[in-house]
């Protein structure tokens, strides 16, 4: 028999980040479960600029 080796995989989850201004999806990542919405600025190309970018869920 084949031993198990005891380890678990983590709940993760993949979300988007959406553009505020432009509703636009622009990047994907992965996280933990559960937590508050993330909100972080980052570059999106249509505007060229740092825009406020929100999480979505899929």
């Amino acid at each position: 028999m084949a031993k198990k080796s005891g380890k678990r995989k983590k709940k993760v989850e993949s979300v988007f980040l959406v553009c505020e201004e432009t509703g636009d999806q622009n990047y994907t990542i992965r996280r933990k479960m559960g937590g508050e919405k993330i909100k972080l600025k980052k570059y999106c190309p249509r505007l060229r600029k740092h825009t406020l970018h929100v999480e979505k869920k899929k």
